[in-house]
């Protein structure tokens, strides 16, 4: 956030005003110095000869600056991860009393931004003073060496070579100050010209979509992280009828999630392919195969916008508000809709903080109906409902489910017992498949996982 927010400031102040002030005072310069040619070139000659050491002070300068600008830079994000953690965290923090550690965290970050910063100051002022001091030697050379009866100059242009030296140092200062600015955006621009260098997602496709008929195939699928050198799914061979449910279980980090979040190509495969009707994924433009999901996920995201927008996120602006009202009604969202001061028109806040769980949860349902794809994912959609309110989700699901492809990821093993097909994952690898009932006799994995949550 800091290289979206900070960053692009820090860019915007040195293409403004730093640069105006740049072109301003070096017109003044290069105008002031042509004056003292034209008065008397030795003396100018004479006077200029300190140019390579101010050079020289500058080039120290602007390249310490822009080294501590980045770390300034980097520091500012420290700052703002660390409030931000603390803000978004408050419940645990004031639960267990972790206030004296994020103060210590809080105050250390600011504290190395507060160091950070200070150097730039007195870099800039080491800077700008040595600048000055160049220019008082020359200065007074050119003063003695104009007493000198052998230069010849008059009275008068005395004067004025004297004035325009005096006058140069103004416009010489203002631009070395200003360079601690042009700096700071050089290291700026330079972090946001690496952010917009990182690889965007690969979208190779061609072929446009309708609607799909729901056919999945995973053919000897193999995945692992970039950063990591363990292959979190292995030689993946699976196949899902349109139209059919399939429920995915297993113990927490056997790769579930991420195995569906390779349909919609979150995630690029290390080897194998993913079909859907017979046609390798990769083939379909990326916008075109995403709009065949609907995605309900344990961790509801939700916009600081009104609930109808959230609802119809996504889709047409002119999409119909009674279709809108069907969908929450489907979710059962419409109750506690209903007594938002404005209804559907009601602003959610950020990430959806003025609802509940069960609350923020039935509006992505209702998402997810009101998009009507063919294939549906579920992760855990039902996690933070309570008893009664899961009951009547599960009705609505049941209705949306039908003549669809449905993926189930759930650790609840009630949820799926109707699925037509359960896949059991351990360790990144199918384990056992089958329904419901085959898998309690097959006295596996699953029917381990079954009887142990029962127990509790």
């Amino acid at each position: 956030m800091s290289t979206i927010v900070y960053n692009v400031e820090q860019v915007a102040q040195a293409c403004s005003d730093a640069l105006l002030t740049i072109l301003r005072e070096s017109s003044t310069a290069i105008g002031l110095i042509i004056v003292m040619f034209w008065v008397s070139w030795k003396l100018t000659l004479l006077f200029i000869v300190i140019a390579p050491l101010i050079a020289w002070v500058v080039k120290w300068s602007s390249v310490r600056m822009r080294r501590l600008s980045a770390n300034v830079q980097q520091s500012v994000g420290d700052v703002t991860h660390v409030a931000g953690e603390g803000i978004d965290g408050y419940r645990v923090v004031r639960l267990y009393g972790g206030q004296k550690y994020e103060m210590e965290k809080f105050n250390l970050a600011t504290k190395s931004n507060l160091q950070r910063e200070l150097k730039i100051v007195v870099t800039n002022s080491v800077g700008t003073s040595s600048i000055q001091l160049l220019f008082a030697i020359p200065i007074a050379v050119t003063l003695l060496a104009a007493t000198n009866p052998a230069m010849h100059i008059s009275a008068g242009s005395f004067t004025a070579i004297v004035a325009a030296m005096i006058s140069l140092l103004r416009p010489v200062r203002r631009i070395s100050m200003v360079n601690t600015e042009i700096q700071k955006g050089v290291a700026a621009a330079e972090s946001i010209f690496k952010m917009a260098d990182e690889p965007i997602e690969k979208d190779m496709g061609t072929r446009r979509l309708s609607r799909v008929k729901g056919d999945i195939e995973f053919r000897n699928v193999c995945f692992e992280y970039d950063s990591s050198k363990r292959a979190i799914l292995k030689h993946i061979n699976l196949k899902v009828e349109a139209g059919k449910t399939v429920a995915i279980v297993g113990k927490s980090g056997g790769g579930k999630s991420t195995l569906l979040n390779l349909l919609p190509r979150f995630y690029e495969i290390n080897s194998g392919e993913i079909t859907i009707d017979g046609v390798n994924i990769n083939v379909y433009q990326l916008a075109e195969l995403r709009k065949q999901f609907a995605f309900v996920s344990q961790d509801t995201i939700l916009f600081d916008d009104t609930v109808a927008n959230n609802i119809a996120y996504g889709l047409p602006v002119s999409v119909d508000r009674e279709k809108i009202m069907q969908a929450a009604e489907a979710a059962h969202a419409t109750e506690f809709i209903s007594q938002l001061p404005e209804g559907l028109d009601s602003k959610i806040g950020e990430d959806g903080v003025l609802l509940s769980g069960g609350q923020r949860q039935r509006i992505a349902i209702a998402r997810a109906l009101l998009k009507d794809a063919p294939i549906l994912i579920l992760d855990e959609a039902t996690a933070s409902l309570d008893v009664h309110a899961e009951r009547h989700i599960q009705a609505a699901l049941e209705d949306l489910m039908k003549d669809r492809t449905v993926l189930i990821i759930a650790h609840r093993l009630s949820t799926v017992e109707n699925a037509d097909h359960i896949i059991v994952l351990d360790e990144g690898e199918i384990v056992e498949t089958g329904t419901h009932h085959f898998l309690l006799k097959n006295e596996g994995v699953y029917a381990a996982l079954y009887k142990a949550q029962f127990k509790e």
